[in-house]
């Protein structure tokens, strides 16, 4: 085989895998079912927790969805309206907000535009959709920004708006935003200068950024992923920190102000994304394996849980052999830490986060360095 064509078939091949897994994304409805978008191409309902891995899951592809074309897909659950909004999945409008009726089944997108000074870039943000307002706050290059969804759950016909709250009170030229839900706060971790174990706080209610930051107990001042624990009613109250490390799952709980830490997912994967139940911890890889941690918010200890891959659902990936996460054991201690009671009190927010459009893509770039070595 032509070099030049050996060379170009393994680009095309690692460019493919990485866009299938990095574009899909894991979410559930307001009744507890697993959904998963853009499996293979397909939608998929895995049911609930007990159905993961006994059943086989429900093809819901239907018309409207979107092409899932984007580097930094990332869903958001709607618990009023059981509604799941999708952002960053259409290239060609990277502003747009589509939205999946859990119950109906239906598709719709949202006309959405940015702020007037254009500062809120869709290809880089992070970004959390609050319980009780139904209101995105997402930051972007140092601005935070916020986008009113109403009670949607089908798009309006009236355009929206990113709107721009603040500029965020700290060096924000290298901070890539860590961003958790509880308690209708968000939370931003990983910000310089902050100790660790401790959150800077915006509260949404008054639209206010807390001026000194509240600890929480022991955990790394680092960027990572993070999602909140649903509750069946009410607003979060715990959020789950995994550090790009892997090294451990951190369980924040803002009402206690302490952190607990669990066991490390088994795939160990920087560019992975998360998304909780009331019970479940759930990861797709960016790889497109999936797999989850059982969590009990009323037991005390819940160090003993380990991660269960879920099998019945098809990769998101186009190949297996494609993405940054590695296996391992469930590694980690298991632990309990306090912070004190700071001026953020006891209250305080589910978060996604995306990521820069470059490191979506660093796993193709080294499909191409092998394909050199190879040939």
């Amino acid at each position: 085989m032509p070099r030049p064509f050996a060379l170009a078939s393994l680009f095309l091949l690692s460019l493919t895998s990485a866009a299938s897994a990095l574009s899909s994304c894991v979410a559930f409805d307001a009744n507890w079912n697993l959904i998963a978008f853009n499996f293979g191409g397909k939608d998929y309902n895995a049911g609930t927790q007990d159905n993961w891995n006994s059943a086989n899951p429900t093809d819901i592809t239907a018309q409207g969805r979107p092409p899932f074309d984007g580097p930094n897909v990332s869903c958001y659950l709607s618990q009023f309206t059981n509604a799941i909004y999708v952002l960053g999945a259409d290239s060609s409008n990277p502003t747009a907000v589509y939205l999946y009726d859990a119950a109906a089944k239906s598709w719709s997108t949202q006309s959405v535009k940015a702020d007037d000074g254009n500062k809120f870039d869709p290809t880089n943000f992070g970004a959390i959709l609050d319980h009780d307002t139904n209101v995105f706050y997402a930051y972007s290059k140092g601005e935070l920004f916020s986008l009113d969804m109403e009670l949607l759950k089908a798009a309006s016909s009236t355009t929206k708006q990113w709107m721009d709250v603040q500029t965020v009170p700290w060096d924000a030229s290298s901070y890539e935003p860590t961003m958790a839900l509880a308690q209708n706060h968000v939370h931003f971790l990983g910000v310089p200068g902050v100790p660790a174990g401790s959150a800077k706080i915006f509260v949404i209610h008054f639209s206010f950024m807390q001026p000194e930051p509240q600890s929480y107990g022991q955990f790394p001042n680092t960027h990572g992923q993070v999602t909140s624990f649903f509750k069946d009613e009410g607003v979060q109250t715990q959020f789950a920190f995994i550090p790009d490390d892997g090294s451990a799952t951190y369980v924040i709980d803002v009402t206690s102000n302490t952190t607990q830490s669990l066991k490390a997912p088994s795939a160990k994967d920087s560019k992975a994304t998360y998304f909780a139940s009331t019970n479940a911890l759930v990861q797709l890889s960016s790889s497109g394996s999936v797999a989850y941690l059982p969590f009990d918010a009323q037991t005390a200890d819940k160090s003993g849980a380990d991660w269960v891959a879920i099998t019945k659902l098809p990769t998101a990936s186009a190949s297996s052999a494609s993405g940054s996460g590695s296996g391992a054991s469930p590694s980690g201690t298991a632990g309990t830490s306090s912070g004190s009671s700071g001026s953020a009190g006891s209250t305080h927010d589910n978060g996604a986060l995306t990521s820069p459009f470059a490191d979506r893509w660093v796993w193709s770039v080294v499909g191409l360095l092998t394909g050199f070595a190879l040939f």
